[in-house]
């Protein structure tokens, strides 16, 4: 059993917004594998299925991008999940719009969101699939910009990049995420 999880904030608000990318890539493999993210438990709506023949737990945090890990850790424990078996899925400013980098370990890089799961997993070796969003331009806050909402061209760009990251959780599943990552960082 592993662990998909996209990190974003609750609420209709946060629809669509920059923040919220690794909530539409749940969105997308819930509808594409038909796992309705039917239960609430663990702060958070969860579903249960299969994907490439692993049976797969579909997490969106509830508890607001800042405290993700409160979500994660509990979900890990009930279902005696490692952090090899989790992969989180979130937005990243250090990359072009469009743009997916995955990684196995690492620092938060500054993002609340892997700060609070690293802090709660108790480790930074866990796989994640980091979704670009770029960097504000004409000085606007960082804050401000990762809430907004993505332009239409961007948004464009970005319905191939979600499938391109369920993909890579679909090859997960089959592979290690090793050769997953090797397959994914070179296109």
């Amino acid at each position: 059993m592993k662990l998909i999880v996209g990190l974003g904030n609750p609420g209709k608000q946060y629809d669509r917004t920059r923040h919220n990318i690794g909530f539409e890539v749940i969105d997308f493999l819930s509808s594409h594998y038909n796992i309705p993210l039917d239960k609430a438990k663990f702060k958070g709506n969860y579903g249960i299925g299969v994907i490439g023949g692993e049976k797969m737990i579909l997490l969106k945090p509830l508890t607001y991008m800042n405290l993700s890990g409160e979500s994660i850790r509990p979900i890990m424990d009930y279902y005696d999940l490692e952090p090899e078996d989790l992969v989180v899925i979130y937005d990243d400013l250090d990359l072009p719009v469009g743009r997916i980098r995955l990684r196995q370990k690492g620092s938060s890089g500054g993002h609340n969101g892997i700060k609070s799961t690293i802090l709660h997993v108790g480790t930074e070796k866990f796989n994640r699939i980091r979704v670009g969003i770029d960097r504000p331009k004409n000085g606007m806050k960082v804050v401000d910009y990762v809430l907004g909402k993505f332009t239409k061209e961007e948004m464009d760009i970005l319905e191939g990049t979600i499938k391109k990251c369920a993909d890579a959780c679909v090859q997960w599943a089959e592979e290690p995420f090793l050769q997953v990552m090797n397959k994914y960082n070179i296109q």
